[in-house]
Formats: C-alpha cells, sequence, structure tokens
C-alpha cells in the first residue's frame, strides 16, 4: 500500500476552495486503498486555533490529521510541524504539498529533498500573474528566485487542476519534471444513476430570476463589477435577484453593501453570509444561474458544484475552468468588467431553450469531468508513476480529456 504524506497551511473551512478540495482528497484517495495522512496547522481563521493538541494524530473525515500550532498568520509559521516533518518524512513514499508562499510547503519540500523522497506541489494558483503581480509582488519574486523556484524544479510533479493554470505558469520561466494537469473532484457520481434534468423536464427560470455568487467575499473575486453589473441587468430584467453567500473581512463587505446602495440596488441584493450543507444546496436549488466573475481563479470548487446542481454560469475569463464551460455550452466566459458581465448575464438568461440546454450541459459536464473518482483515479495513477520512475520522468500528464498530453 501507498503511504502518501498530504501537507497543506490549512484545512478550515473559512478558507473555502481548498479546504473543500483536500476533503474530498482525502477521502477519495483512501476508499481508493491509497494510506493518507495530513498534516497542516490548527488555523481556524485570522487570530483563531481550533484547539486540537499540537501534533497528536486523530483520525477525521477517514484518516489521520496532524495539527501543529501556528505561532504567526503570516505563513502561518509552525515549529512543531517543522520538527515534526524533519523526524518523520522518510516513513511515507511520497509527500503531496498544497499551497507554496507557505511555511508548511517550505518545510515539507526541504526535509523530503534531504532523505530523498519524492513530492508534488499543488500551487493552489498563487503562481498565476494576478497572484503574482497584486499581492507583495517584491516579496513574492525575492520568494520565487530562492525558494519556490527550487521547490519546484526539485519537485517530482506539479500538480495543477486546470489547463489554463499549467500555461498561465509558463510566464515565469520555471523548469519542471513533470507537469499533472488533473481537476479536482467535486462531484459524487453512481454511474447507474442518470444526470438530473435528462429525461428533458430541468425546470425553467421562474418569473423573479435569481442569480446567485457564492465564494469568498475578496477583491479577487471582483464583487465590486457584479454589483455594477447587476445594476444593468436590472433595467433590462427587472425581476432579476441577486443573492451574494460568502463571507469576509467586515469592513470589506460593509464596502460592498455600501455600493450596493449607491447603486440603488439594496432593495434586489440579499448578503446570505456564510454558507454550508443542507443551507448551500438550498441556496443552488432557489438559484436559476451562477456568477463568478473573478479576476482569477486556479479552478473555481463553487463553480462546479453549481454545474452540478444544473446552474448555468457566468465566469470570469481568470477562472481556470471558464473555457471548458463555455466550450461545453454550459455557460459563458466574459471580461472581468461589468458591461461584459452584465451582458453575459441577460445572453443566458434571454429564452427557456437556452437556459434549459445550458442547466443540462452543466450537468453532464460536472459529471464527466469533475467527478472525485476521476480525480482520484488520475492522482493514484500519478502517484505509481512518481514511484515506479524514481520521480526522474519529464513530460505532461493530463486527465481532462482536451487532447493534450496524455491521459492518466
Amino acid at each position: 500500500m501507498v503511504r502518501v504524506l498530504q501537507v497543506i497551511p490549512s484545512v478550515s473551512m473559512v478558507h473555502g476552495g481548498p479546504s473543500r478540495a483536500i476533503r474530498a482528497m482525502e477521502s477519495a484517495l483512501a476508499r481508493r486503498g491509497v494510506e493518507v495522512e495530513t498534516v497542516t496547522t490548527d488555523d481556524e481563521g485570522t487570530g483563531r486555533r481550533n484547539g486540537i493538541p499540537d501534533g497528536g494524530a486523530i483520525e477525521e473525515n477517514g484518516v489521520l490529521r496532524r495539527y501543529f500550532r501556528k505561532r504567526t498568520e503570516f505563513y502561518k509559521v509552525a515549529p512543531g510541524m517543522a520538527r515534526w516533518l524533519s523526524r518523520n518524512i522518510q516513513n511515507y513514499d511520497l509527500v503531496h504539498i498544497h499551497a507554496l508562499f507557505s511555511f508548511s510547503s517550505t518545510m515539507a519540500a526541504s526535509a523530503a529533498r534531504r532523505q530523498g523522497v519524492p513530492y508534488i506541489v499543488r500551487p493552489l494558483g498563487v503562481l498565476n500573474r494576478y497572484g503574482i503581480e497584486n499581492r507583495r509582488p517584491g516579496l513574492k519574486r525575492l520568494s520565487l528566485r530562492y525558494i519556490e523556484g527550487p521547490i519546484l524544479r526539485e519537485a517530482a510533479a506539479i500538480h495543477f487542476t486546470a489547463w489554463a493554470e499549467r500555461e498561465e505558469v509558463s510566464h515565469l520561466g520555471i523548469a519542471m519534471r513533470r507537469a499533472a494537469v488533473i481537476p479536482l473532484g467535486v462531484v459524487e457520481v453512481d454511474p447507474n444513476v442518470p444526470p438530473l434534468g435528462s429525461n428533458g423536464e430541468a425546470v425553467s427560470p421562474a418569473r423573479e430570476r435569481r442569480l446567485l455568487f457564492l465564494s469568498r467575499l475578496d477583491p479577487i473575486k471582483n464583487i465590486e463589477g457584479l454589483l455594477s453589473a447587476f445594476r444593468q441587468v436590472l433595467d433590462r430584467m427587472p425581476e432579476a435577484r441577486l443573492s451574494i453567500a460568502g463571507s469576509g473581512q467586515e469592513g470589506y463587505v460593509a464596502a460592498l453593501q455600501a455600493q450596493a446602495k449607491s447603486l440603488g440596488i439594496q432593495d434586489r441584493v440579499d448578503w446570505l453570509g456564510y454558507v454550508e450543507g443542507a443551507a448551500k444546496q438550498a441556496v443552488m436549488r432557489a438559484a436559476d444561474l451562477f456568477v463568478l466573475p473573478s479576476f482569477s481563479e486556479n479552478f473555481g470548487i463553487a463553480a462546479v458544484e453549481a454545474l452540478a446542481a444544473g446552474l448555468p454560469c457566468v465566469l470570469g475569463q481568470g477562472v481556470a475552468i471558464a473555457e471548458d464551460v463555455a466550450a461545453a455550452q454550459a455557460g459563458v466566459a466574459v471580461a472581468p468588467k461589468a458591461d461584459a458581465i452584465a451582458e453575459g448575464i441577460l445572453a443566458v438568461m434571454a429564452g427557456r431553450e437556452r437556459w434549459h440546454a445550458m442547466a443540462l450541459n452543466a450537468m453532464q459536464l460536472a459529471r464527466e469531468r469533475y467527478s472525485v473518482g476521476a480525480m482520484s483515479r488520475a492522482l493514484a495513477a500519478l502517484y505509481e508513476e512518481i514511484l515506479t520512475d524514481g520521480g526522474q520522468l519529464a513530460g505532461d500528464l493530463c486527465s481532462d480529456a482536451r487532447g493534450r498530453g496524455t491521459d492518466v
């Protein structure tokens, strides 16, 4: 049995997509027979910890996890984790590192290199142009030269979750032994159950057209552009209503609400806060269209969940899966500008037949490309390839069926 150590700065759900992804990855790999353990910090959001004892192994989500006390918010420095990795990393066949520009990533890669354990890096989108140029650009470029660059060059593979993410990283000019494009698994698929709506009876948009944004409330998500676009949508579709689900910094949320008021749309915008579980499913069932106009997203888990629920999507061109969604006619990709976002929304909602077809295409795309089973199968194959060739093989591996690279 292959023993794989997953390393990630935090698994707290306050961080949204990355935490949901690691949970799906852990359980899916464990079901496939991979022995998975996860090392992380006790982070529970800014200024908060989960209270789990430092370094003790506990069973969660069907795998063993170890939480180490974070000493700083910046980079989530956890000295106990560094000591544990140095003493124990040789007990694993492979290390899968999630994130860069993080203490946990740097310590795991360093320990793995010293002890000859192959490792994979999943960058979580931090290598794209937006991330490099808009968030501590000077520090990141310096760190890339001396820390992240060597980590990436020595990795057995870089795990990208979309071809757009893979292609955008080329601007850094970093040599990679292997680039593996493996989409995240979001949808649980039973092959014996047909997709919802496959009988042609998908529900058409109701008289009150409900648009849904569901993600972290952060400037990278371009919510300001969405609010301005919604003002234009209301001029041509006065029955529209916008639900904004997600949490963010108090001051930033207040600024967004002030913008909605200044645009005169406050009575047509619902601020739902953070939703999860049954509440999230209810919000998606009530919606007719999902909108995520982000400047940059290395994947877009919330968008895939929306596709699986039968919601056509309007996605910013910076969302890594936007091209695939548009190609599948499950939605549209738009420039992250108010006019373009508004036109995209109106185009999808223009008629019952177009909306109906996109809803069916959305569910089919989610089932075929973003299933948990497909992800775990591709990851297990990647692990086996690396362990078979000692991490030396160069090339591209791809599991997203776009005809580029070699299918896993």
